[in-house]
């Protein structure tokens, strides 16, 4: 990277360019294929085909007692029409248990794919970083609770269904186009005093007329694709709206928001409700394609055959064999006409798991901006940064000084202006904003714990949350009692063991005073904050820096902030200021690009 990297540029959020099918379907694949169920899918893939096989064979023997059943319903042979039942009675029983086999087997698979599917976006989601990446990649990243919760189940029921389903329509095609063959490979037209003999007739007419229908399908069914897709990001706005409200009751009742919160949830509401109205539309245009083709299909094959069976040529048990056999091949011809809604359906629930996971691999994709910041170690254990320069939507955010170098024992203060940046400063020494130049040297050998404003506590025993990424043996309830008393906290020495969500049952400013019993237990050698100490004054506020003095001496500390109040504690100050005359770039669109993790190992207080 060159000394002086040309910085003083905005980046804007990635404009994810859409994949294609292939890139779709390959990306599902190569989540499967590296799945731990992948094994379990495979072999129970190859039984419910060997099912669907047997069932097949079930079918065509169902065909051929098509004919003498009803040729001794012609003859009136009371013995033979009881023979006929009876072995339809052990056919039927045959085709009977394997249908509930296969339906269970098929519950099973989707059961199972949904797990590959689910896990592997998870996995992806939660990698260092990415989620946060992904929340400033813009719309991609809007709701991906929907898209790895909702998308992939509903993509893993269609797919199982749609999947099969057009498995079992090919093996009877192969199955009945043979004997349908066979069956009209005698039929002869005479027409004017001529004859004429059409080898495989019934075979072409059941193409022909599948085809002319699944075209016509296709064309009117076509849009449910978009008009799908549409819907299930309106859904997710509704959802995420509804969420939104519940979470912030209490202020949106002390501002009385109610009723701002009631139009902006209509609003919402009728989004979908548009959304779904043009599906319905679409999906009755559809309807009067495919329900005129299944009322012709009634009368279709007798209709083709009945030239044949007029003339004599055949008996009315043969004209029965013929026309289930036709039904068969038919039926399966017809798979993508019953399915067309459902196609469409799969496919923008495709698209919308697969860009999902495709985006996941490409947050960390650089925008128009080619330079990044570079990492390093440094030997020495300092902490050190060289011409830093942060990208941002605003401009460029620096240091005063180029050159900065900070030993280990040192406490620092980093100030700045409102807006100037602090908190994307602090997000760039922690490797979540890799945008912009210059070179970071973290201490070698050691981790780094970062402070947000509010620390996350994960849902759960509190103390699981005082224990939370310490990397070290859990803390006795002794020392954490003792710690919680410090902080102001001793009543919750009561509730070590009691599951709840912290981040609501405690204010904004408890939780701080957690995070800063958690900094007390883990005892950390380096420690960066985001603005958290500004939430502090008066007795609190001594109590902290009593607590820090106390627990993490000889830490090196550094608190980005205000820093008021803070001299004695902090003797040595920095200062980030903010370049706001850089210049725009457009939105970048750009394919997969990797940033590699910072060297050092780096903690998180979440």
């Amino acid at each position: 990277m060159a000394d002086e990297p040309d910085t003083n540029a905005a980046v804007q959020p990635v404009a994810v360019e859409s994949s294609s099918l292939r890139d779709q379907v390959t990306t599902i694949r190569a989540a499967l294929v590296g799945s731990p169920v992948r094994k379990w899918l495979l072999w129970t893939s190859v039984v419910i085909m060997a099912v669907i096989v047997a069932t097949s064979i079930g079918q065509v023997l169902l065909n051929s007692w098509n004919q003498p059943f009803y040729d001794a319903l012609a003859r009136r042979d009371m013995a033979a029409f009881l023979h006929q039942l009876m072995v339809f009675a052990m056919i039927a029983g045959g085709l009977l248990v394997l249908n509930i086999g296969q339906t269970w087997l098929n519950q099973m698979f989707r059961l199972k794919l949904r797990q590959a599917l689910t896990l592997d976006l998870i996995d992806q989601w939660m990698r260092p970083a990415r989620a946060f990446r992904l929340a400033n990649a813009g719309a991609i990243g809007v709701n991906p609770d929907q898209r790895m919760q909702q998308d992939a189940a509903h993509l893993s029921d269609l797919s199982t269904d749609l999947g099969f389903g057009l498995l079992q329509s090919f093996v009877l095609l192969v199955s009945f186009v043979g004997v349908l063959w066979q069956l009209s490979s005698g039929f002869v037209f005479h027409v004017g005093g001529y004859s004429l003999a059409i080898p495989g007739y019934m075979v072409w007419a059941a193409l022909i007329y599948a085809g002319i229908a699944s075209w016509l399908s296709w064309l009117v069914g076509r849009p449910l694709i978009r008009l799908n897709s549409d819907r299930y990001t309106r859904e997710a706005e509704l959802r995420s709206s509804i969420v939104r409200v519940n979470e912030n009751v209490d202020a949106m009742a002390l501002y009385h928001g109610e009723t701002d919160a009631k139009r902006r949830l209509e609003i919402d509401l009728g989004t979908v409700l548009v959304a779904m109205r043009r599906i319905y539309t679409a999906q009755i245009t559809l309807s009067w394609v495919t329900d005129t083709y299944g009322w012709i299909t009634v009368v279709a094959p007798i209709l083709v055959a009945s030239p044949v069976y007029f003339a004599g040529d055949i008996s009315f048990g043969g004209l029965m064999m013929a026309v289930g056999a036709f039904n068969q091949v038919h039926s399966s011809l017809r798979w993508f006409v019953n399915n067309i809604g459902s196609i469409a359906d799969w496919r923008a629930t495709l698209m919308r798991v697969a860009d999902f996971h495709i985006a996941l691999d490409e947050t960390d994709v650089l925008h128009d901006q080619e330079r990044r910041i570079e990492f390093g170690d440094n030997a020495n254990g300092s902490l050190t940064f060289e011409k830093l320069q942060v990208a941002s939507p605003e401009g460029c955010i620096r240091l005063t000084d180029k050159h900065v170098e900070i030993r280990p024992g040192e406490r620092v203060m980093i100030t700045g202006e409102p807006s100037a940046g602090k908190t994307l400063f602090f997000r760039a020494i922690a490797g979540l904003w890799p945008w912009g130049g210059g070179k970071i040297g973290l201490p070698g050998g050691e981790t780094l714990i970062f402070v947000p404003r509010v620390p996350y506590l994960p849902a759960g025993t509190l103390r699981g949350v005082l224990n939370h990424a310490n990397g070290h043996a859990p803390a006795s309830d002794t020392d954490i009692a003792a710690v919680l008393a410090e902080i102001g906290l001793e009543r919750l020495a009561s509730s070590l063991d009691r599951v709840r969500r912290w981040d609501h049952e405690l204010a904004d400013d408890e939780q701080r005073l957690l995070g800063v019993a958690r900094l007390a237990l883990r005892q950390p050698k380096w420690v960066i904050i985001d603005e958290a100490m500004d939430a502090f004054e008066g007795p609190v506020l001594r109590r902290v820096l009593s607590m820090l003095e106390k627990h993490l001496k000889g830490a090196t500390i550094i608190n980005i902030g205000r820093g008021q109040h803070h001299n004695r504690f902090f003797p040595r100050g920095l200062t980030i200021v903010k370049d706001a005359g850089a210049k725009p770039l457009k939105p970048a669109r750009v394919r997969a690009g990797a940033i590699d993790p910072p060297p050092a190992a780096v903690g998180r207080e979440h």
